[in-house]
């Protein structure tokens, strides 16, 4: 009988349960719990649940158990940069306070008095976001520092979660990475910066790399959720796990994990600080067996999510997807990692005022509003496609596209003309498949990662697009 592993996904909008077994040579999915998360305004800021999402991931695993599906391992991956820190008797100190909150606003001048953006890269070669991890311990610094007089311990979220199912501490390197205090040569803390920027040393925990084995459920949560089992530590960065599920057969390959945020980029094995490299926003996250995610962070369809939800959810993603190809002979265009995107109250209003500002034509009906936002998410694409190839000096053939936005096949065909690469898109779900694989090869269901790419290219179902501009 197959053996079950348990990926625990936690996005931004909500988290799902899925078991995953292999199953004569291929990989098997049953999606048994899913749950919602945002973002909620307290005390002025914009937090995260903590209670309620534990409470959820306990809900999820008790429904293994009723469907006697009981898993041998499960790992947890979240959204990067955000943390909590506990005080020593390992409580929460604050709220959790969420990347799209405006408390960083200004931090990034605030760094740079003790280090400069070109150091800062140098030294941890991470792409310049304001909702770091370091500016938010900077804005915790300005705004709060009792805080941090307070804390004992700092726990990326994922990390958080973990500790909470098996009693242990440990930040797993992938997910801590995207905070910009790691030292991608040394794969440590970067101990040294952290002084500088005059952050307490000692709430720094222990790094280890996804697969390690970090223990087993607490009698607790035993006896919460009915049953026990190993908590491995998957890439607990989404984007990590989304890339070791690039169901790729080449050893040099452009990706898209395509969600909430668009992350594009290539896997390599060693890091580029250069001066080229922060110029053009790239950023080196950690990977599976301490790869380096050579990508870009690009808004994505976190734009369409929000018009969408303006529009009173009437349309789905696929209608919108029509509307937008009815409309492609819109003009308009637009810069999608302007900052006014990320979290403004109304993203329509962002979006309207944006080609208002450039003297465009200002899209009026859905169908408009996605056109504008996808044929720029396309062009942004290709773009990044050229940078990376300049960067790396290789040619790179085909895009691979995982995640949710796989369906988007208006945005997909889009991105093939534009870049002139043949696209892949699929599997979907890719972010659970490769938090479940990072499993599977810490207990050596599969030996190498390039068999576990293997076993996803056969599993799942891959659509191709050819590229209309060489036809």
């Amino acid at each position: 009988m197959s053996q079950y592993y348990l990926a625990v996904d936690i996005g931004a909008s909500s988290g799902r349960h899925i078991l995953g077994r292999v199953e004569d040579g291929k990989l098997q999915l049953e999606e048994v719990y899913r749950f919602e998360n945002g973002m909620k305004e307290r005390n002025g800021h914009l937090c995260w649940d903590t209670e309620h999402l534990f409470a959820s991931i306990l809900e999820g695993m008790r429904r293994c158990k009723e469907l006697g599906k009981i898993p041998v391992s499960m790992g947890i991956d979240t959204w990067g940069v955000d943390f909590v820190l506990l005080d020593g008797e390992d409580r929460v100190i604050g709220d959790t306070v969420g990347y799209r909150d405006h408390r960083t606003d200004g931090m990034d001048e605030k760094v740079s008095e003790y280090i400069s953006p070109d150091e800062l890269y140098r030294r941890t070669g991470i792409q310049k976001q304001i909702f770091n991890t370091v500016y938010q311990l900077m804005a915790i610094r300005e705004q709060a520092p009792e805080q941090l007089e307070r804390a004992e311990c700092l726990l990326m979220m994922p990390d958080y979660f973990h500790y909470l199912l098996t009693g242990k501490k440990a930040c797993e390197y992938t997910e801590a990475t995207t905070g910009q205090l790691i030292n991608p040569y040394t794969k440590d803390w970067d101990r040294e910066l952290i002084r500088q920027l005059g952050y307490p040393e000692h709430i720094f925990q222990t790094l280890v790399k996804a697969g390690t084995v970090l223990g087993n459920l607490s009698e607790e949560v035993q006896a919460q959720v009915g049953f026990d089992c190993e908590v491995t530590l998957p890439a607990t960065h989404d984007t990590g796990s989304a890339v070791l599920a690039v169901p790729a057969l080449e050893d040099d390959f452009l990706y898209i994990s395509s969600g909430t945020w668009s992350l594009m980029g290539t896997e390599r094995r060693e890091p580029d600080c250069s001066l080229a490299s922060m110029r053009a926003n790239f950023t080196n996250e950690g990977g599976i067996e301490y790869r380096v995610r050579y990508l870009k962070n690009i808004m994505g369809l976190w734009m369409i999510q929000s018009i969408r939800h303006e529009l009173d959810d009437r349309y789905s993603f696929a209608q919108l997807c029509d509307l937008a190809e009815e409309a492609k002979d819109f003009p308009s265009r637009m810069d999608v990692n302007d900052i006014r995107f990320l979290s403004p109250d109304n993203m329509t209003e962002a979006v309207q005022g944006y080609c208002r500002e450039k003297g465009d034509p200002i899209p009026q009906t859905p169908g408009e509003l996605a056109t504008v936002v996808y044929q720029s998410l396309a062009d942004c694409y290709a773009q990044t496609a050229k940078e990376i190839e300049q960067l790396t000096g290789k040619t790179y053939s085909c895009i691979h596209i995982v995640g949710g936005g796989a369906n988007a096949a208006y945005l997909n065909q889009l991105t093939a003309d534009r870049s002139g690469k043949t696209v892949y898109a699929g599997p979907t779900e890719g972010t659970a498949i490769g938090n479940l694989a990072a499993q599977m090869l810490a207990q050596e269901v599969f030996w190498t990662v390039d068999e576990a790419r293997e076993c996803i290219f056969h599993s799942f179902p891959i659509k191709k697009y050819g590229s209309r501009s060489e036809q």
